[in-house]
């Protein structure tokens, strides 16, 4: 899998969503379970943008043929992606100056709203891409990355 994000909507990004979105991208591309519906397998090329509040997503094999483009709203997710974002701001300052048992309980909270987002976005993508959930977790990254407005 390749993966295109439209680097023009994060030019202000702070590290941490720097940092978190090319984790997601290299993980990505080393591993992903990603089927867009009627394609029967083989390699794909993710492009990921924020157009209109929407995010579109365009599917294309490899070479970059046969693309389909898919966009959906932003709704959904714009609350636990707003929460997410807070919390992950707590847990970057705790890391600073809290105790080990704070900075676990913040990062957990992180996880589950993180794994919250994730399973909305698959489901809002199943009819259009199977995925699996560490795939969706990925995507649900870069997805927040894209919604960054700092």
């Amino acid at each position: 899998m390749a993966v295109d994000i439209d680097t023009d909507l994060m030019a202000t990004a702070r590290d941490f969503v720097a940092y978190e979105r090319e984790a997601a991208i290299r993980d990505l591309i080393a591993d992903n379970a990603f089927l867009p519906a009627g394609r029967e397998g083989g390699t794909f090329r993710l492009g990921l943008s924020i157009q209109d509040a929407k995010l579109v997503l365009e599917v294309a094999d490899a070479a970059g043929e046969g693309a389909i483009r898919h966009i959906l709203s932003l709704s959904p997710l714009r609350s636990v992606i707003k929460d997410y974002f807070m919390v992950c701001d707590s847990y970057y300052a705790a890391v600073r100056d809290s105790s080990p048992s704070q900075i676990e309980a913040i990062d957990m909270g992180r996880r589950g709203l993180h794994n919250e987002g994730a399973r909305i976005l698959a489901e809002r993508l199943k009819a259009k891409i199977s995925m699996d959930f560490d795939t969706a977790r990925r995507l649900f990254t870069l997805v927040c990355a894209l919604a960054w407005r700092g």
